[in-house]
């Protein structure tokens, strides 16, 4: 149970007097004014007007009207602006004007007996029935037209404007409980008499009786009889049980909840909300004693009984404040709150006193918790009052950051800064002090904010945590010696040491310092920030953030934290940093000196130690290997050549790969001489130079002659080497496979070998001196490297030489004569297989093949001449035969083209002559096939087609086209047109 504050505080006393007592009370506050009207009913059965001046707490008795001389049950103010006041005595309902000015009339003819009356209340967004009649219908007490039985209305839109408009005429809707019956009534009033009025009963519902008590929401009716509380439908008229009371309980009781639109039942002391469908919602209140009345004053229960008032929480029911204002056992109390007003006003009686109420603003509230160290009755005040509406969204910033600065300077850092994350007003400059003393560089960014003056002013954390364990030292001692101080129990039970206090503290502004981060900041805050981040990372030696902090994009002061990180010895932060700052120079001075130290044995190294971001997956490297990486990576954005040039070197020889990531890489704007970077790189390190030259020539398109020749010669150069390892490998007896490759025990920056690599070059590029290649490989074993060379200067014998005898690829050779496209190259190459010199066998198998595949092409009689005495004529036979076969063919398809070509000049001779031989006779009658003119003597011409135009229509279509539309170039019959003379 939350420990008692004040929610409310006195505000008037009025006392009736005499042998009066308060049966009824309601509460009808005047917009625009701070004068509340207080309606009281007696037991005398007269209706008593107050009023209460809210701005000097005066209460005023303004006038009386007598109804009968029965106990006054229960008063309805109808309207807001000088409405009617409908009031239940010896079951009459009496209607009356607000000031009392008049008489009371009573409401006759079927209103008597009357138990209990209800009005109806709409909710938000309901969409109830409407029950209202047509305004033709006829008063209820002049005929037996007492029943308008409606089964249906509109939907909400149509049902709230419908409503709206009538009570603004003066009708309003009521249900009274009468004997076994229920009567839904509408109430007529007249504008200008106050106290008359009609009515029409718009429903009857039989068959409940006992009702007690009564609320009606939208289309329902929850009922509270002696047996328990029943949901009756004003559509339908049927009624369903919500639950039965026990046999031994109080009267029931029913509050109608106008915040949320739910009835609160009651059940001895026991509490139950339910919707407007009856069912019950989160758990049962319960209270302390069974309440004579139940109010709703903001978003608290109130309760009165016994000559107590009890404040609860809606949610929990949890009392947050009691008050006495009557003796016990003294009588049952009313309680009436202004739920039309400001809602700020409540009033309770006890017999002929009356007592009222004024809300205690939220402020003063807050204030008395944080004063007494309540902090979570605090926040939880201040959630209600956001969740409620009741609070504008600057004042709950204010009350987090308030709220957050008591929790900091009493040592609670965590719950205060998750205050601080709450408050959107609240500046992160307002921490800065708390973590480096003024002056300093950020001192006048810090806001001088207007708080309560409930917490001493900003300092160090060393200086918050030092006076409040003092704080809680004095307090403990003055508990001993029974003084009562707002201390927590959970410190005063197991108090927290120094060092803890502190880290907690730097952890947790840390914390808020990071989300700030996202904020939309100056650039001399965001500076701040980040420089003291990083402080704070280095306090509590978190230094993989430190080094994501400074790797980052970020607002750090360098100057601030270069003497710092230097010689706390945070050296790759300081490195990261630098290089975030575009100050490359030390940065990459600091990475060298990393490797300096691990290479010399300075500092022992270690792999799986540092974390690397490559490629966006993080990766572990050694120390050295990681300097190296993050060398290369500054030297891959833009920078300065030199400075590239100078530690290229060095990050060569920590991985070759670094290094060509460094010289091939596309962000640079200022490209790097090759001379500059050949001269840089150590010239044992030939793959890297090699591997510049080919990005050079393939990515960067450089066309320099003598780039292209240095990167043929290195090509070669290493091509060389391999050979000569290799067959130092196989003149060894053992460990032939394992020392294959040349580049073993060295990082390879290709996937293809150097020979590969150097046959694929010489083949593709035109820009190199083929002469110095040979000159370097003249004596080596590199055959298909030299007939490429030996192609390129023009030497086809020394090519098919190489091809034929050296390689033996009878293939390539065979093709290279293919693209020679002379017939003595097939001669050559055949002569080389029948006659290879040097002692080497004839390849007549090779020879054979030539013949077979090139042999229709050759002549005969030069093959036979080449033929070698030796070479078996089984091996020859066949392929002379299809020699001398395909020359005879050749001959005869020869002789019939020549033939088909003779024929066919023949018959287009004659069908030339044929066709100048035609005649055309032109007579007086004959008409021009274009223009229709008659010829006579004039020229005209004819077409292939046979149509006949002037000469003046010949001239305009042409000679191609005729009268008919065709055109004889792409459609032809013999030839185009001519001039035709007679």
């Amino acid at each position: 149970m939350a420990k008692s504050r004040a929610v409310v505080e006195l505000t008037a006393r009025f006392d009736l007097g005499g042998d009066e007592k308060i049966r009824a009370l309601s509460l009808s506050p005047i917009s625009d004014s701070q004068t509340t009207l207080v309606y009281l009913g007696t037991f005398s059965g007269s209706l008593i007007l107050l009023s209460l001046d809210t701005s000097t707490n005066i209460v005023s008795r303004l006038g009386t009207v007598s109804l009968s001389a029965s106990p006054v049950e229960s008063v309805f103010v109808l309207g807001h602006e000088r409405g009617k006041i409908l009031a239940l005595c010896n079951g009459y309902l009496f209607l009356v004007d607000s000031l009392l000015s008049q008489p009371a009339k009573r409401l006759g003819g079927l209103l008597k007996g009357i138990n209990v009356v209800a009005t109806r209340v709409r909710g938000r967004d309901s969409s109830s029935t409407d029950l209202l009649p047509s305004d033709n219908l006829a008063d209820s007490s002049s005929s037996k037209k007492f029943l308008q039985l409606l089964g249906a209305g509109t939907r909400v839109n149509e049902v709230k404007g419908k409503d709206s408009e009538r009570v603004h005429r003066g009708h309003y809707v009521f249900a009274a409980a009468i004997g076994e019956r229920m009567l839904l009534i509408e109430l007529q009033c007249d504008e200008k008499d106050g106290s008359s009025g009609s009515f029409v009963v718009l429903k009857e519902i039989l068959g409940i009786g006992g009702i007690k008590t009564l609320v009606w929401l939208d289309d329902y009716v929850i009922a509270g009889t002696v047996k328990g509380y029943s949901l009756i439908s004003c559509v339908t008229g049927q009624s369903g049980v919500i639950f039965t009371l026990p046999d031994v309980s109080g009267p029931p009781l029913l509050k109608l909840l106008c915040k949320e639109w739910k009835v609160l039942l009651l059940v001895d002391n026991v509490g139950v909300v339910v919707d407007i469908n009856g069912q019950p919602i989160g758990g049962s209140l319960v209270f302390r004693r069974r309440p004579d009345s139940v109010g709703e004053f903001s978003f608290y229960l109130v309760t009165v009984g016994d000559g107590k008032m009890e404040i609860h929480q809606k949610k929990s029911g949890a009392c947050v404040q009691s008050v006495t204002f009557g003796p016990e056992g003294y009588g049952p109390s009313l309680l009436a709150a202004d739920e039309t007003g400001d809602g700020n006003l409540m009033a309770v009686t006890t017999l002929s006193k009356l007592i009222f109420y004024r809300r205690v603003p939220y402020e003063e509230q807050i204030k008395d918790l944080l004063r007494k160290k309540r902090y979570r009755e605090a926040i939880s005040l201040v959630e209600e009052l956001d969740s409620q509406g009741e609070i504008p969204k600057e004042m709950l910033s204010f009350l987090h950051a308030q709220i957050g600065y008591l929790l900091l300077f009493d040592l609670r850092f965590e719950e205060a800064v998750n205050q601080f994350i709450k408050s959107d007003k609240m500046e992160p400059s307002e921490v800065f002090p708390f973590i480096m003393r003024d002056p300093n560089r950020w001192s006048l960014l810090v806001p001088r904010n207007r708080y309560w003056g409930l917490h001493p002013p900003p300092a160090p954390f060393e200086d918050v945590v030092d006076n409040g364990l003092m704080a809680i030292q004095r307090a403990n001692f003055l508990r001993k010696a029974g003084m009562d101080t707002p201390l927590d129990e959970e410190f005063f039970s197991k108090p927290p040491s120094r060092a803890d206090l502190l880290n907690s503290a730097v952890k947790n502004i840390t914390r808020y310092l990071e989300i700030s981060r996202e904020k939309d900041l100056t650039h001399p805050v965001r500076e701040g920030i980040d420089t003291l981040l990083m402080l704070l990372y280095r306090a509590l030696n978190r230094v993989e953030d430190m080094e994501n902090l400074a790797s980052s994009e970020n607002y750090c002061v360098v100057v601030e934290l270069e003497a710092f990180l230097n010689e706390s010895g945070h050296l790759r932060t300081l490195a990261f940093l630098y290089a975030s700052k575009g100050m490359s120079a030390k940065a990459l001075d600091i990475w060298r000196l990393f490797m300096k130290n691990y290479s010399s044995g300075l500092w022992q190294d270690s792999d799986d130690l540092v974390p690397y971001l490559h490629d966006s997956e993080l990766v572990r490297l050694s120390g050295k290997v990681a300097a190296a990486a993050e060398a290369a990576r500054i030297l891959e954005e833009p920078c300065d050549p030199e400075l590239t040039l100078q530690h290229l070197s060095w990050i060569s020889d920590i991985n070759p790969l670094f290094a060509i990531q460094v010289l091939t890489s596309d962000k640079r704007t200022e490209e790097l001489s090759p001379e500059q970077v050949i001269e840089a790189i150590d010239p044992k390190k030939v793959e890297i130079i090699q591997r510049y030259f080919q990005w050079l020539i393939e990515e960067r398109n450089y066309s320099d002659p003598q780039l292209h020749t240095s990167y043929a010669l290195s090509l070669a150069r290493s091509a060389l080497e391999c050979v000569e390892v290799q067959n130092d490998v196989q003149g060894a007896d053992a460990g032939g496979r394992e020392a294959h490759d040349c580049n073993v025990g060295s990082v390879s920056l290709f996937e293809s070998d150097v020979r590969e690599r150097l046959q694929t070059f010489l083949q593709s590029s035109d820009l190199y001196d083929p002469e110095e290649i040979l000159d370097l490989i003249e004596d080596s074993e590199l055959w298909l490297e030299k007939a490429i060379l030996y192609r390129r200067i023009g030497q086809e014998t020394l090519v098919l030489q190489i091809l034929a005898l050296k390689l033996e690829d009878c293939a390539a050779a065979e093709q290279y004569c293919v693209e020679i496209g002379r017939p003595d190259a097939f001669m050559q190459l055949l002569g080389m297989y029948l006659d290879p010199q040097n002692g080497k066998e004839p390849m007549f198998k090779a020879a054979v093949r030539l013949l077979h595949n090139h042999g229709e092409s050759l002549d005969p009689l030069q093959v036979l001449d080449k033929l070698s005495p030796d070479m078996p004529l089984k091996l020859a036979s066949d392929t002379i035969l299809r020699m001398l076969r395909a020359r005879v063919h050749h001959h005869r398809q020869g002789q019939i083209v020549h033939n088909i070509s003779r024929a066919l000049d023949v018959d287009s001779r004659l069908a030339r002559l044929e066709e100048r031989s035609r005649h055309m006779q032109i007579n007086d009658e004959s008409l021009c096939d274009s223009c229709h003119a008659r010829l006579g003597t004039k020229l005209f011409a004819m077409y292939p087609d046979g149509t006949i135009v002037c000469y003046k229509c010949y001239r305009r279509l042409g000679q191609s086209k005729s009268v008919t539309g065709r055109d004889f170039k792409r459609d032809v019959l013999i030839k185009p047109g001519w001039l035709v003379n007679r």
